[in-house]
């Protein structure tokens, strides 16, 4: 990470302050802060605009003393605390502010504070021991509590937290912060990346951040199309949303910027840009140029590079309730950045991949070929809703002399580009095979050996269904497929029994086929596993619901197909935008043939 600091000043190092001298002088000037202000940190600012008795400039010197300083009121309820008190503590204002100390990390303190209420005496306690403040707080914080008094009586409690010196100590609090980003970043491991689904994982990521880290979260990557640019070489500024977080406070301001899904561009000037130019973090406060919730009050822009390339943004927001972003912070997120970019650029990888082979399939499996004039064809593909599962399913149609046509439906096994070439090689292999006029089970048979010899080549279930409607008869042979469909009118589906060999690839051979009547109000419907097989199903329960459907055997035949998909496909097959949850497990072919009448 790399960021742009102020000019030093020049000339000797200052001795450093005795830590106690210094919490002796913060607890003063809180003491007196809660004896103007009545012990309360609210918005009531009356009072003297100036002078020493001046609320405001006492509450600007605490914010930016080195010494953490919180203030309790007399029914101990956090009313104050500055910057150093959250960043020594670990705790957020909105942990404190408001609440009582029993319900907070200090309730082991609670008797401490009481005691001080009671007496008024100074009292001085380690955190982590039986009466001192708990998780998160570190152990082995010295924390002083002195009484806060107004008009002679005590009205609260001030708590000093004392920068203990000790190089051991010190030693070990490095060692806890070390162990504790170990633990956010193997967190971080376990719950971002956990598919390969772009969307997934920005989700995930997003998250992931909030409320853990931020009030608000955004992820925006190229698409999976672009080229990414080398990490400070500068980037398109137009990225794909693929993660968008919020806490509550945020929430409704949240719904005016670009959901997950769509596509943003950073304007000139803001800090998303700037980190997108320089390929660096920006730590700024949020100005007009940001696109970012109203009540945003700190944002950190995480550049996510991966492979030496720039792929994205992780930004971050803060509110006012909960303490500014600091150097240190915009350290460890990006190491979670770059944990998360890695597993960003596997889904956009994947995804160009499977782009890439959803293409290829659909540019493959074209409208059926010119039939004779006495068979009507239709077809239908439907990809998954995962694009882990893209690219096995074909079917082919090859005319032959005297007036028939052999269908087949194959599904090679295995899912993307590489599947998709396989799906190629197997249908031109078919159409050479198919010219030599042989029939079904030897077709079968010249196909598993020319596959066979091929040790890169992917298995495959086939499906030949050869009609011949001058004959009246259907020829059926199977390597592996699932069975045909017959549909007839005024009857349910009947799947008819075709003896099944080895899929293809397999070199064992030993194809069957066997006829059945071919009539004029029949339909044949061949499909693929992705219709029916359900994870987790037995494949007789799965074909038991097709076999159970009425579907229409007269009208068009792509009302029959809507009418098949309606009936077995997930809701995801005919509306791509619903949640994954409802997503097709597997593509899905169908191929429907019916004698035309002359």
């Amino acid at each position: 990470m790399h960021f742009r600091h102020g000019n030093r000043a020049e000339g000797p190092r200052p001795a450093k302050p005795d830590p106690r001298s210094l919490a002796a002088a913060a607890a003063a000037l809180a003491a007196r802060l809660g004896a103007i202000t009545g012990g309360d940190s609210g918005d009531d600012r009356g009072g003297n605009s100036g002078g020493d008795d001046d609320p405001d400039r006492l509450r600007e010197v605490l914010a930016a003393a080195p010494v953490g300083v919180a203030l309790l009121d007399e029914r101990l309820r956090w009313r104050y605390l500055n910057a150093a008190f959250t960043t020594a503590t670990g705790l957020r204002r909105a942990d404190l502010l408001g609440r009582a100390a029993g319900t907070t990390a200090f309730a082991g303190a609670l008797g401490i504070l009481r005691r001080v209420l009671a007496d008024g005496r100074d009292r001085e306690h380690a955190t982590g021991g039986p009466d001192g403040a708990g998780a998160p707080v570190p152990p082995g914080l010295r924390v002083r509590y002195r009484a806060l008094r107004h008009s002679g009586r005590t009205t609260g409690v001030v708590v000093v937290v004392l920068d203990d010196p000790d190089p051991a100590r010190e030693r070990l609090r490095e060692l806890e912060r070390a162990r504790a980003r170990l633990a956010l970043l193997d967190a971080a491991t376990e719950r971002i990346g956990t598919t390969l689904e772009l969307g997934t994982t920005g989700a995930e990521l997003a998250a992931f951040a909030v409320p853990r880290l931020a009030d608000l979260a955004t992820v925006d990557v190229l698409p999976p199309e672009a080229e990414p640019a080398r990490a400070g070489h500068g980037v398109a500024r137009r990225l794909h949303r693929v993660g968008a977080r919020s806490a509550p406070a945020l929430t409704a301001a949240l719904a005016g910027l670009p959901r997950p899904g769509e596509s943003i561009r950073h304007r000139e000037g803001s800090a998303a840009a700037r980190s997108l130019a320089g390929g660096v973090a920006v730590l700024t406060e949020p100005g007009p140029a940001d696109a970012c919730p109203a009540g945003t009050a700190s944002l950190l822009v995480l550049p996510l590079a991966a492979r030496g390339r720039l792929i994205g943004l992780l930004t971050l927001g803060r509110t006012a309730a909960t303490p500014a972003f600091t150097p240190d912070d915009a350290a460890l997120l990006g190491d979670l950045a770059a944990r998360a970019a890695t597993a960003l650029d596997n889904a956009r990888r994947f995804a160009r991949s499977q782009g890439i082979a959803l293409e290829l399939q659909r540019a493959l499996l074209s409208e059926p070929g010119n039939p004779h004039q006495n068979l009507s064809l239709a077809s239908r593909y439907l990809p998954s809703g995962s694009a882990s599962v893209v690219g096995g399913d074909w079917f082919e149609t090859v005319r032959l002399p005297f007036g028939r046509t052999l269908l087949a439906m194959g599904d090679v096994m295995g899912h993307g580009v590489e599947a998709a070439v396989d799906m190629s090689h197997y249908r031109s292999a078919l159409r050479d095979l198919a010219g030599m006029d042989l029939p079904p089970h030897r077709i079968l048979r010249q196909l598993d050996n020319v596959v066979s010899a091929d040790d890169s080549a992917r298995p495959a279930t086939c499906l030949l269904a050869l009609a011949d409607p001058g004959r009246g008869r259907w020829t059926f042979s199977s390597a592996g497929h699932l069975p045909p469909a017959l549909i007839a009118p005024d009857r349910p589906t009947e799947l008819l029994r075709v003896p099944t060999g080895p899929p293809l690839g397999t070199g064992l051979g030993g194809y069957q086929q066997t006829a059945h009547p071919l009539l004029p109000d029949q339909t044949l419907l061949l499909y693929t596993d992705g219709l029916v097989e359900r994870r987790g199903e037995d494949i007789d329960v799965s074909l038991g619901r097709l076999a159970a459907l009425r579907l229409p055997a007269t009208g068009d035949l792509d009302d029959l197909l809507d009418a098949v998909l309606a009936s077995l496909a997930p809701a995801q097959a005919q509306d791509q935008a619903l949640a994954p949850a409802q997503a097709v497990e597997d593509d899905i072919v169908l191929l429907v043939a019916r004698p035309r009448q002359r």
